[in-house]
Formats: C-alpha cells, structure tokens, sequence
C-alpha cells in the first residue's frame, strides 16, 4: 500500500495512550504499511482545549499526505479525529459516518458533557463555534449517519429535526443514492463500535444490535461503488476491551475497501 499513509492517533480526551487512545497501535500493526504517530503540540491544560489540539495537528498531517499524492487513513482514538480529517483534505466532501452512537449533541442538549458525544454535531457547524475556528464542516444534508442505534432522548430529537439521512447497511443504497446528488466525494468514518458485540467488542461503548463484519464490508463497496472516497477514519477501539484480540483482523479486511483503485495492492 504505498500510496496509502496511516495516522495514528493515540489520545483520549487529549490523553495519550489511555482508553481509546491505546487503540490506534494496534490497528496499524494488523493493516500494515507506512504509518505515522501524531504527537499533540503543547501542554495538556484541559480535555476540551487538548482535543481541539489533536483536531490541528491532525488537519496539518492529513494536508500535507494529501499534497504528496497519498491517501490518508486515519487511526484514531476518538472520533474528533473526523475533525482534523475533513479539515486536512481542503475539498468540499460528503461524509458516510458509521456508528452505533448520533454523536449529535451540543453542549446544550447533551446530559454527560461527553464531547466524543459531539462530534457530527460539530462536524456540520454546531457548538464551540471559538474552538471550532478554520475548521471546515459538512451541510448536514450531505452526510449519512449508518448503523446508530443507541441515542439519548435529546439527541434522537435533534437527529430527526436534521437532515442527516439515516440508514440501515440494508437499506443503505437509497441514502447513497439521495447523497449522490450533492456530491461525487466522500470521506468514511468508521466508529468500530459499529459492530455488533457478537462480532468484537470495541469499546467499552459497544452496543448491541449492530451490524456484522460482513454486511459492514458490503456497505464499503456500495459506497466505494458511488463516490470517490477521499480520506478514511477507523477510531474507537480499546484493545482492553477485547481480550481475544478480534477487531484489529476486521478493521484491516475493511481497508482495500476504503482505497482508490491504485493504491490497494
């Protein structure tokens, strides 16, 4: 995969290396290939602020992949990772976003003060809007949320007031199609909790219900067979978690689907 660099991201709650953050490793040992660790610049002065510094830093490494003709694929530990991911590609994009969470609160609707519980929200233009400065975001219409199952009372009313589409990964081809007419480009996010339990914990997150390996393999090539797909996200896991060590295979079976043509050998 030479024309392929991963990021790694190895922070939760701009933390290095704990939770999720001890994920990114062993994902890019499984994928294989060139692979970079983001370092986050600065002191750790707070989760909020140190997040927001992940995002930067991250946005700089995507933009300079790009610019040598690589595509980024990015290990995260968090999902703000997306941030610093759509930021760094500089193009207008839709999104695919796959999750077993909306992540769509604001700080004003959100009971935990989670900010992962944030980052769609943000991601199309809501909430710490001084954070949020020269970082790009997506129209909510050009984004589709894919396997979300387990909301807050709050949130699953924001969703439906949205106009993310929703989708099933069986009923996924009719969202694609709808996005289609905004946009030939897409950047994947895939949140491993996604997956139902059966298949791997990810994270101390997991949900059940979810989709399996499969169907999500599946759901890659229905978008690969639609859009050019630009850059990539697999965050979220936490190899604590999952002692039988099951998801960092899955994660790397999904790769050559996220791949242009070229680069996948």
């Amino acid at each position: 995969m030479s024309g392929v660099r991963l990021i790694q991201v190895p922070y939760h709650l701009g933390r290095k290396g704990e939770v999720l953050g001890a994920g990114p490793a062993p994902l890019a040992h499984a994928i294989g290939g060139d692979s970079v660790v983001l370092e986050r610049p600065g002191e750790f002065r707070n989760e909020v602020k140190a997040v927001f510094d992940v995002v930067q830093a991250l946005a700089s490494a995507v933009r300079e992949t790009v610019d040598e003709g690589r595509f980024p694929l990015v290990l995260g530990g968090n999902c703000s990772t997306a941030l610093g991911a759509v930021t760094g590609l500089d193009r207008d994009v839709g999104v695919v976003w796959f999750d077993a969470h909306g992540d769509f609160h604001t700080p004003d609707s959100t009971p935990t003060g989670f900010l992962e519980g944030m980052v769609l929200a943000l991601l199309t233009g809501e909430g710490w809007n001084e954070l949020r400065r020269g970082l790009r975001t997506v129209p909510p219409d050009r984004v589709v949320l894919v396997g979300a199952r387990d909301f807050e009372p709050t949130e699953e009313e924001r969703l439906a007031r949205s106009s993310i589409r929703r989708a099933d990964a069986g009923s996924l081809g009719a969202a694609l199609d709808d996005l289609a007419d905004h946009t030939d480009a897409v950047y994947v996010h895939i949140d491993l909790d996604v997956l139902d339990p059966s298949e791997g914990v990810a994270s101390a997150w997991a949900a059940e219900g979810g989709i399996t390996a499969e169907e999500l393999r599946v759901a890659l090539d229905e978008v690969a067979s639609r859009f050019e797909i630009v850059g990539a996200t697999l965050s979220a896991y936490d190899p604590a978690v999952d002692a039988e060590g099951r998801i960092p295979p899955i994660a790397a079976s999904l790769v050559p689907r996220l791949l242009p043509a070229g680069v996948r050998s």
